[in-house]
């Protein structure tokens, strides 16, 4: 018999709560005004959860392209629009900025917009080197601003619920740890994605980092990890390498594999499971948070970690906002990002020999 479990922890995922980020605020406070430079999907995407939080932001959207950035401000009823980033960066109004554009201008326009006392959210990959990444320490701690590093599935309700688990002992001592996200979703020529000189990388540079963030933010930590590539011929129109197997070790002594594609049929665009099996047990998941199978001492339970927020996206704004405000520091930050990337570097010494 499984058990359908909707207890307080769950609960609270569905509402989007991450531990330590406040759902609301007791007294009436400025709305914080955020613009986004880049209006790509992306900022729909992010737009449309940022709405969802109410009073607490009011957005614009700033491009290049003055009559995209105001056909952005109208579809997602926006307060200003911007022909150009430094609009938006010399609007004494604006109090953050989010950085929405290929990862190749993610240094230049995080660090004007810290030297323009704005807060600053950076799409992930944040920054292509470790050098990046330093740099923008400094001006951040320079400028005494925030920067959030938009790694959503941090926040997402899987992510808590399997935090929460470990934690709890559920399963014992972790032995193996099997993460798949196999999908067929292939870009235009025509998309930057399909530069990976504007994308800084490969299809799991750009995109698998959500899923190497995940493995490695659930408690136990990466320590060393190999990627391994096949040798496919690349097919037109999207010719990125869009496929890496990653096997790596935890610093609990765990060891752990990542099955990564995105040139790969699946059922529902993505539907896979992942397991994270220890001496005691296995959690049995969805891979992208639809439910969690617990078998452990006691009958199985089944969780529900939530729909409503389910990457995170929401839970990502109120941290974010939270932070501005004068909040504890941001769960998502720089250095969070960069022991990401120290692994990334780790994976892609080796896929590359």
């Amino acid at each position: 018999m499984v058990r359908l479990t909707a207890g307080s922890n769950v609960s609270r995922a569905r509402r989007g709560p991450v531990r330590g980020v406040p759902d609301n605020w007791a007294v009436p406070v400025k709305r914080v005004h955020i613009a986004f430079l880049g209006c790509g999907f992306i900022t729909g995407v992010h737009s449309g959860h940022l709405r969802r939080l109410g009073a607490s932001a009011r957005a614009s959207y700033a491009s290049r392209d003055a009559a995209k950035a105001e056909a952005f401000r109208r579809r997602h009823a926006g307060r200003r629009s911007y022909g150009s980033y430094d609009g938006a960066l010399d609007d004494p109004d604006v109090d953050a900025v989010v950085i929405a554009v290929p990862p190749h201008l993610h240094l230049d326009l995080a660090q004007r917009a810290l030297a323009a006392g704005k807060h600053v959210l950076i799409e992930k990959p944040a920054c292509l080197t470790l050098a990046d990444y330093e740099q923008v320490c400094t001006a951040r701690d320079k400028s005494g601003r925030v920067v959030l590093v938009g790694e959503n599935d941090h926040y997402k309700p899987l992510a808590v619920c399997l935090r929460r688990l470990l934690r709890e002992g559920a399963i014992g001592e972790m032995i193996f740890a099997q993460f798949t996200t196999l999908a067929k979703r292939l870009k235009t020529s025509a998309d930057w994605r399909n530069d990976e000189a504007l994308a800084g990388g490969d299809a799991f540079f750009e995109e698998g980092i959500h899923w190497l963030h995940l493995a490695n933010s659930l408690g136990p930590a990466i320590t060393t990890a190999r990627g391994y590539r096949p040798e496919l011929p690349r097919r037109a129109p999207d010719t990125r390498r869009k496929s890496m197997l990653v096997a790596f070790h935890y610093d609990n002594r765990a060891v752990g594999t990542l099955y990564y594609s995105r040139e790969t049929p699946s059922l529902l665009r993505g539907l896979r499971l992942s397991k994270l099996i220890g001496r005691d047990g296995i959690i049995t998941f969805e891979s992208n948070g639809g439910f969690v199978l617990v078998r452990g001492r006691g009958l199985p339970r089944l969780l529900l970690p939530g729909l409503r927020d389910i990457r995170g996206y929401q839970a990502m704004y109120r941290d974010f906002i939270a932070a501005i405000r004068g909040g504890p520091a941001p769960q998502m930050s720089l250095e969070a990002a960069m022991a990401d990337h120290r692994v990334m570097e780790q994976i892609y010494a080796a896929a590359e020999r």
